[in-house]
């Protein structure tokens, strides 16, 4: 069931500039974006920061991985919402369409580079299970991943874990591909600020 909250509760300047949002970009403004207008001196705020950062931060991760990433993680949740919207956003990032749609068809078979599918694997697993060993561990770094990028990606894990679940407790609109193709140009063009 929605929480109505993502239709009512905003101050006037926000109702006016989500108007905006629809005038000038054809789609209504998704209820991801509604959430972080909502009291965000408590949320709204601190979670644009930290997923900006994470997925448009310093990294030696690719924003097309790190948005493959959020996809990913989002498939293993069943997120609907957070799968469909950042599955356009690494198609758009990687110019790679059929890549993006192996990778969550069947990792293991898919056409990604060893440190790539570890990680992913490596974030599937924490997804699923909500731990790790010393063991995976291991199994990432010894694929090529380093500790850097393995704190990367536990953070595009931890983001989008997050918001996967606000995603499902909220029941985000499902857009239409146009919309969710709309919103991958904005965040490849304007980030999660």
């Amino acid at each position: 069931m929605r929480l109505d909250i993502l239709n009512h509760g905003y101050s006037p300047a926000t109702k006016l500039l989500f108007a905006l949002i629809r005038v000038f970009s054809g789609h209504p403004v998704p209820d991801a974006a509604k959430l972080v207008f909502y009291r965000p001196d408590f949320y709204g705020a601190r979670a644009k920061e930290f997923t900006h950062e994470a997925m448009r931060g310093p990294s030696a991760w690719s924003v097309g991985d790190r948005e493959l990433m959020a996809a990913y993680v989002s498939k293993v949740n069943e997120s609907a919402f957070c799968m469909a919207a950042h599955t356009a956003t690494a198609r758009r990032a990687y110019q790679d369409g059929p890549m993006v749609a192996a990778v969550l068809a069947d990792l293991e078979s898919a056409p990604v580079e060893e440190p790539l599918r570890a990680t992913l694997r490596m974030l599937g697993k924490l997804t699923a299970e909500g731990k790790l060993s010393a063991e995976d561990m291991r199994e990432v770094l010894s694929a090529g991943v380093s500790r850097e990028q393995v704190k990367d990606a536990l953070a595009v894990c931890v983001a989008f874990n997050t918001t996967d679940r606000l995603s499902d407790a909220f029941d985000f609109e499902v857009l239409s591909p146009e919309g969710f193709e709309a919103g991958a140009k904005y965040l490849l063009k304007r980030g999660y600020r």
